[in-house]
């Protein structure tokens, strides 16, 4: 492998929206994903495993598993009409998820707890970004890969949004962080149709934690697969490494 670039890659998708002047009370949170795969990982075991279950559902690799559409039944996924079908289709799919290897970070900005703090309070989307993408490098660091290029993928929301978020990730990467340094990252845009396996996982993932914030007695049988996953110190603790609330 090009020794320009580290052996990971990350995949970066949202839960909710970052507007603040009107907030959502049913889901008053917005949610970054940040799933960190090992490259060969990925494309040894991850994608063929995507690539099997649609094939096995759809009959081709065209579907783009959108947490929303499944969850609403819409789209390619009309077909799940019956309790029996919508639960075999999500168990396979949460098997998949839990036999993955990856990272996972999170972070979950409380939108009404952020505008009652700040008087001019920051954009989600970019207090999310920030917190995150430090804790990438945290772990990318521990990995010992944290001198070499490590590619963001996020997708494509609009050209104003994509430019507002391009210039606040390399601000953030040119030393407005938490470790006052540069850090190693480019980000990469991709189209909502670009079929990325792993920004269908971050999309997978993002709502599940979101849900679990807002409702930790609540059945999540999607998050309890994911508590392995989080990005923890050496004690198993995920809180404030792979998950980050805030405020």
């Amino acid at each position: 492998m090009n020794s320009k670039f580290s052996d990971y890659i990350v995949y970066v998708d949202e839960s909710g929206d970052h507007g603040l002047k009107t907030i959502d009370h049913n889901y008053p949170v917005f949610v970054l994903a940040f799933c960190i795969f090992k490259k060969t990982d990925y494309w040894q075991q991850a994608v063929p495993s995507i690539q099997e279950f649609k094939f096995n559902h759809f009959g081709h690799d065209q579907a783009i598993l959108h947490e929303t559409d499944i969850r609403r039944d819409r789209g390619d996924f009309s077909f799940l009409k019956t309790k029996v079908m919508k639960t075999d289709f999500l168990n396979e799919l949460t098997d998949i998820i839990q036999t993955s290897h990856f990272t996972l970070i999170s972070t979950v900005i409380k939108k009404e707890e952020l505008r009652k703090r700040y008087h001019e309070p920051n954009n989600p989307y970019h207090v999310a970004l920030s917190f995150g993408l430090e804790r990438v490098f945290n772990f990318l660091r521990g990995k010992g890969a944290h001198q070499t290029i490590t590619h963001i993928v996020v997708e494509k929301r609009g050209k104003v949004e994509d430019n507002e978020l391009e210039l606040e990730f390399r601000r953030i990467c040119d030393g407005a962080n938490y470790h006052q340094h540069k850090l190693p990252f480019e980000i990469i845009f991709a189209d909502k149709k670009s079929n990325s396996t792993g920004l269908q996982f971050a999309d997978l993932i993002a709502r599940p934690v979101g849900v679990h914030i807002l409702r930790p007695d609540q059945e999540n049988r999607a998050y309890e697969i994911l508590r392995s996953k989080f990005y923890c110190n050496g004690n198993g603790a995920t809180n404030g490494r792979g998950l980050k609330c805030f405020p």
